[in-house]
């Protein structure tokens, strides 16, 4: 079986962050989310994995190179225009031939793994698996009806009236009937190639089509709402650690839920966890609350943090009011001017300076 990742989306919703960084290598718990994706697919068996890239290809080849780091193999596949998923696979049959396949959208997060899917997908005659998961408005995704036998009889995309609770996640399996689907379809009326019609066609043409009901979290992280709840997840699971190299003062009290990774210096602070600590970042005379990730080379000093992102080389410096739900870009400079406001809340891009 082989990997697919597709990573080749603008992440509009992201901006003014994504203007300058590719959305998929943003961390979670300070792990680009496509790194994550592509540790999932490894951990389930599979080496060769294709990586479907747009514009940002440039970037992804240089942060992710050939994939020995995380012992895969990678290939990169161009796509020069965003025309669907359905078109993704379409572009990618060089790399996948006839072999069975697991896509995996490049901005998910799943709790768990896939490992158990690709065993089942893996045992069985069925010619494709999508996961699904119940959410509570389903009028917003994509949602299967099934039949009496549990294989998937219709796709919707976001019905009025939906037939179940159950959206499409952004994990499929498919074997090479899915090619033939593919070429078959016409484009939407949005004009792109839809992997819903693709699934749908699928199924019309009698392919056995069977969800995975998907019961741990899952997270589009398409805003950055969904950054933040993707962190907080993921640092609930990662199991805490101190590396030999990182520096705690005796004047700082350092919880149990902590990770500090190396170079990291903590000096007359207070952290609390969850929370994670970059390469030779230095936390001073600050607090740090649960669900923080601050990625390398940050300096933080004279304020208190909570639930927020703070990407590599930053700095947060004298803040009177808590900085919390926030995602701060690289290279930022946070700093405090006169006046004392009672809080703050932002979304700041990359190589951004801004007095509060």
């Amino acid at each position: 079986m082989k990997g697919l990742i597709l990573s080749g989306g603008k992440g509009t919703r992201l901006y003014p962050l994504t203007y300058t960084r590719a959305k998929q290598l943003i961390p979670v718990a300070n792990k680009p989310v496509l790194v994550r994706v592509i540790e999932a697919i490894r951990e389930a068996g599979v080496r060769e994995i294709g990586i479907v890239v747009g514009h940002t290809a440039p970037e992804i080849r240089s942060a992710l190179g050939d994939g020995a780091q995380w012992d895969v193999s990678l290939t990169y596949i161009q796509q020069d225009s965003p025309d669907g998923l359905a078109h993704a696979v379409k572009i990618s049959r060089e790399f996948l031939r006839d072999d069975p396949f697991v896509m995996f959208l490049g901005d998910n997060v799943i709790q768990g793994g896939i490992s158990q899917l690709i065993r089942d997908f893996a045992s069985s005659d069925w010619h494709s698996q999508i996961v699904l998961k119940e959410v509570e408005n389903p009028s917003a995704y994509g949602v299967a009806k099934l039949r009496a036998d549990g294989s998937i009889e219709q796709l919707i995309e976001k019905p009025a009236d939906p037939p179940s609770n159950l959206a499409l996640v952004g994990i499929y399996m498919f074997d090479r009937h899915v090619f033939e689907a593919v070429e078959k379809i016409k484009p939407s009326a949005r004009g792109e190639y839809e992997i819903t019609d693709a699934i749908q066609w699928l199924v019309d043409h009698g392919c056995r089509v069977f969800p995975h009901v998907h019961r741990g979290w899952w997270i589009d992280t398409g805003k950055p709402t969904d950054m933040l709840d993707a962190n907080s997840y993921v640092l609930e699971e990662i199991e805490p650690s101190i590396a030999e190299c990182a520096e705690i003062d005796n004047r700082s009290l350092v919880d149990a839920r902590v990770t500090l990774q190396a170079g990291a210096r903590i000096i007359n602070s207070v952290l609390r966890g969850p929370t994670i600590i970059g390469k030779d970042s230095v936390v001073e005379n600050s607090y740090i609350g649960p669900f923080t990730s601050i990625y390398h080379g940050c300096q933080i000093s004279n304020c208190e943090i909570e639930r927020s992102i703070i990407l590599e080389n930053s700095r947060v410096c004298d803040i009177d009011a808590t900085l919390r739900d926030s995602l701060i870009g690289r290279n930022a400079a946070i700093n405090r001017s006169a006046g004392k406001p009672t809080g703050t809340k932002m979304n700041l891009g990359d190589h951004s300076s801004i007095w509060v």
